[in-house]
């Protein structure tokens, strides 16, 4: 069975920094990317940051020199480095990651998600 689990979150100043970080578990896995996604109350859930196989990266505009993702393909971990926030940056962050195992195709699996509050 596949799981992502996320950790990190919580209450941040505005101008402050948060790492988050999701480990995949699971038997044989053989992961194609991972990446970050959030959504705000009443927001559709938005892009954040993906990291594919050979490092390259994406970032959404509004997160573009703020936001760092990284990978440990050793520990199947993806972090997500965010520095300068902002209150518009509240949201449920959530994990995504496309894994295949030996018995399932490539899937798209979901973390629970985790709350980053911006706030003074």
């Amino acid at each position: 069975q596949v799981q992502l689990v996320e950790s990190g979150g919580g209450l941040v100043q505005p101008g402050g920094s948060m790492t988050l970080s999701c480990a995949a578990s699971g038997s044989s896995l053989s992961i194609n990317g991972m990446g970050w996604y959030r959504q705000a109350p009443g927001k559709q859930r938005e892009l954040v940051a993906t990291i594919i196989n050979g490092g390259s990266t994406n970032y959404a505009d509004s997160v573009k020199g703020r936001f760092t993702i990284s990978r440990d393909y050793i520990k199947n971990t993806v972090y997500l480095q965010m520095n300068s926030l902002k209150p518009e940056d509240t949201a449920v962050y959530y994990c995504n990651a496309e894994i295949a195992t030996m018995t399932l195709s490539p899937m798209d699996y979901w973390g629970k998600g985790t709350l980053v509050t911006v706030s003074s």
